[in-house]
């Protein structure tokens, strides 16, 4: 019945001018090219679609099998909830769960408290990792989404939420979390099972992860990640009454009038004018594809760097691999060297020394 409905959304695709969001971009994941926009630039509350961040905050600045213990900060959570109580015992890799399926706002409290002391603290890691991202209109008050009694809340664009997405989904862990449908788990004090409120998840074939939000002043907000046929992308919807439908109309427009080429073969690298390495082998370490119309095709190159090192030893970055659209850098990966056998090529102590202090 999926492919049936794929089927007759190719052949008679929805209007995209029906998007209702305020705010709305499609973003390859890959190469961070944006392939659809909508008012992405402004500055709106996101609502629970904050708990992206707080979930790779947590996952780079704490060890997730922590076993903690459910204090007095829970007291001061409402709103959505997966219902843990005082005294209950998790790791932090459960209220992850519970924090992205279920979107608790409980368990985004016992986050932050037991990753970074108080809520203040993490969030002021929330916005540090912002800033170190390029998230450049975001703001963040706290690891759940509401907003404060005075009325400040978390704010963001389309454009950076589909940013810090990008980020996130470059950790495996992150990955785990954000495409998981079901997880269940035993507390000290009682078993859980959780089912993600990503409606999507369960029922679009191509959907990878997802993250919904909603309060009374952001309205609905959602994140969804998808991917078909080396396309992977990121769509975000900011204040969209009709989100789920609207992801999907995205997705299927993408989909139509994009096709992934392949413009690096990892098991078939070479660089004709390599002088420097012919004797060894270069390889970069993934396939690159890039999404583009049929239009666009013609405007793809690539060009080629190689640093002269005379020192180098196996596995060694010696250049990169650039791939441009007509002008556009739209996509840079690091080119390495295997040194083949027998090779007599050695670095002395002094160099060894050098790159040890990494001078």
């Amino acid at each position: 019945m999926k492919k049936l409905i794929f089927l007759l959304l190719m052949l008679f695709p929805f209007n995209v001018k029906a998007i209702s969001a305020s705010s709305s971009i499609v973003m390859d994941l890959d190469n961070g090219r944006v392939l659809y926009q909508n008012n992405i630039y402004e500055e709106r509350l996101i609502a629970s679609i904050s708990k992206i961040m707080s979930a790779i905050v947590t996952i780079e600045y704490a060890d997730l099998d922590k076993v903690v213990t459910v204090g007095e900060e829970i007291l001061e959570a409402y709103g959505s909830a997966i219902y843990i109580e005082l005294g209950e015992k998790l790791t932090l890799r459960d209220l992850l769960y519970g924090l992205m399926l279920r979107s608790g706002n409980d368990a985004a409290v016992v986050i932050a408290k037991n990753v970074a002391g108080n809520m203040e603290n993490f969030a002021m890691l929330m916005n540090e990792m912002a800033s170190k991202i390029g998230m450049n209109d975001t703001y963040f008050y706290n690891a759940h989404g509401l907003e404060e009694s005075d009325g400040a809340g978390n704010t963001s664009t389309a454009y950076d939420m589909a940013l810090l997405t990008k980020y996130a989904m470059a950790n495996a862990e992150f990955r785990e979390i954000f495409g998981t449908k079901k997880y269940s788990v035993k507390t000290n004090y009682k078993t859980y099972s959780w089912t993600s409120k990503n409606k999507l998840i369960h029922s679009y074939d191509f959907i990878t992860g997802g993250k919904t939000g909603f309060t009374e002043k952001a309205r609905r907000t959602l994140v969804t990640t998808g991917s078909n046929n080396n396309i992977n992308l990121v769509v975000v919807t900011l204040n969209d009454p009709n989100d789920f439908a609207d992801h999907i109309t995205l997705y299927e427009k993408i989909f139509r009038e994009y096709e992934a080429v392949k413009v690096i073969d990892k098991d078939n690298f070479s660089i004709k004018e390599d002088n420097v390495y012919s004797d060894d082998t270069l390889y970069v370490s993934e396939d690159i594809y890039v999404p583009v119309t049929s239009s666009e095709k013609k405007d793809l190159r690539i060009e080629y760097q190689l640093y002269k090192n005379n020192t180098y030893i196996d596995g060694d970055k010696v250049g990169s691999v650039k791939v441009y659209l007509r002008d556009e850098l739209i996509r840079e990966e690091n080119v390495y060297v295997l040194v083949d056998e027998g090779d007599t090529k050695k670095l002395t102590w002094w160099e060894k020394f050098l790159r040890w202090i990494k001078w």
